[in-house]
């Protein structure tokens, strides 16, 4: 009788539990996340598969712990428990990885165990000069199905989006650049996984400038700098994030500006995201700034509020909760500084929602949220008033000075009004002014108008309440 828990079926079954990983979730997610696992050992119905890091060790738990018990126990009904662990000092076997990976791309039989060694532990490594190890890992949410598009990132989306598309390259380089969390990073994961996934013979190494600078200095200290060099220069796709870290850097700038050169030359895209352009990267080489400036240039500026509040909606719809539109307009208003800070904002929300299971109100959203609103919160303006209401009602901000009277322009002038009143600590005489040069009694209309319509009207309340919420400090 065979023995279904000896070294050689453990990791004949190892390797059709990888075959059948990488079928269902498919050849990038599984080069990202599921490749790097290796089988550390078997103890009764306890088995374990360890990672290198904490980070993915978190992440395949999460993610994939599940599916991995249900195919390791289709392979062996004894395995009741998969455990992820964390081991990075784990010995690599060549040989053995090898066999395990021929196993998975010829199929892996089900009655046939593969030809490879036996060993008591099942160990698989990826070196350390290979492009799947220095390229970071991916993100599987940031996509471009995932990217909301707005009039300030549509350029570099669609700039980001040909570049992953294209057979040939159309500019080199494409260099992306804007402030903190608006979006640079996720176009970068997006095209890399777009590459990954439709064109997975393509070499693709995606990483920060930090690490580009750490593998160089690394090859420095063991002399391993051709090793280095041909690794960076055989890839089709060179992307490195936030390419500010590496000036100031002379060592690290020269090999990256020969890098990109080289690759240039070979006709092989680079893409890179900085916080700024190359003409305002100070200390910069010229000649790399020159460089640099040959390909697309594309900025994302800061998001408009439109584009925050479809941020929200679409992420909101993701999350599966249920999120009041109203608290949504409140968070686009009231948290604008970047998208990253907008979401987390959103997550907090929604996991206070799951949680605790009581429904999201603009009262527990604005209370949840306290620290974060305060740290966005600042001086409340006549001027930023007549904006947002303007915004609000969808009209001109002109038409809070004109001398219009028609009630789609009067009732949110009286309702900038009356916040003005509330908000600052500007004379009845001074906002006025600030309204196209109105007498003080008009404002005194204004607050009594609203006022008695608010207690009349729960609606008009409800707007005049969401306007304050998001202007108050």
């Amino acid at each position: 009788m065979m023995d279904v828990n000896s070294d050689s079926m453990l990791n004949a079954q190892w390797a059709r539990v990888r075959g059948r990983l990488r079928a269902e979730f498919g050849e990038a997610t599984f080069r990202s996340w599921l490749k790097p696992l290796t089988l550390a050992g078997k103890r009764g119905a306890d088995l374990r598969v360890a990672v290198p890091s904490r980070f993915m060790r978190d992440w395949v738990a999460t993610h994939y712990a599940d599916r991995l018990k249900a195919l390791w126990s289709s392979e062996n009904p004894e395995i009741r428990t998969v455990e992820v662990i964390v081991d990075a000092q784990r010995p690599k076997d060549e040989a053995l990885d090898s066999g395990l990976d021929a196993a998975i791309d010829d199929g892996a039989v089900e009655d046939e165990a593969p030809a490879v060694p036996a060993a008591p532990q099942v160990v698989s490594a990826r070196d350390d000069d290979s492009v799947e190890s220095v390229s970071a890992p991916l993100d599987p949410r940031l996509t471009f199905e995932n990217f909301v598009v707005g009039k300030s990132n549509e350029l570099a989306h669609a700039a980001a989006l040909r570049v992953a598309d294209a057979d040939t390259v159309p500019f080199n380089p494409l260099f992306l650049y804007g402030g903190v969390g608006l979006g640079k990073t996720h176009l970068m994961h997006a095209i890399a996984w777009h590459i990954r996934t439709r064109k997975p013979q393509k070499k693709v190494i995606y990483l920060s400038a930090e690490k580009f600078m750490y593998q160089f200095i690394r090859a420095l200290r063991n002399k391993s700098t051709m090793s280095f060099k041909e690794l960076f220069r055989s890839v089709d796709i060179l992307m490195v994030d936030d390419v500010q870290f590496i000036i100031g850097k002379e060592s690290t700038q020269e090999e990256f500006f020969h890098t990109f050169n080289a690759l240039a030359d070979q006709n092989r895209q680079v893409v890179l995201s900085a916080d700024k352009s190359p003409s305002d990267l100070e200390g910069l080489e010229e000649r790399m700034r020159s460089r640099l400036g040959w390909g697309l240039v594309a900025d994302i500026h800061p998001t408009t509020y439109e584009l925050r509040l479809g941020i929200l909606q679409t992420r909101a719809e993701q999350s599966g909760v249920q999120i009041p539109h109203k608290v949504l307009e409140f968070l686009a208003h009231r948290i604008s500084s970047n998208v990253r800070e907008l979401e987390g904002a959103l997550t907090r929300i929604t996991a206070h929602a799951t949680l605790v299971g009581r429904p999201v109100t603009l009262e527990s959203a604005q209370e949840l949220l306290r620290d974060l609103l305060r740290a966005n919160d600042r001086r409340v303006t006549i001027e930023e008033i007549q904006k947002r209401v303007a915004e609000h009602f969808n009209i001109k901000l002109a038409d809070m000075q004109s001398p219009r009277r028609a009630r789609s322009v009067a009732r949110p002038r009286q309702i900038a009004m009356f916040l003005a009143k509330q908000l600052t600590t500007r004379s009845l005489p001074e906002i006025g002014r600030k309204f196209g040069g109105r007498d003080h009694t008009t404002v005194m209309h204004a607050v009594k108008k609203v006022e008695e319509l608010s207690a009349a009207d729960g609606s008009f309340a409800e707007d005049v309440d969401l306007l304050k919420r998001m202007l108050d400090s």
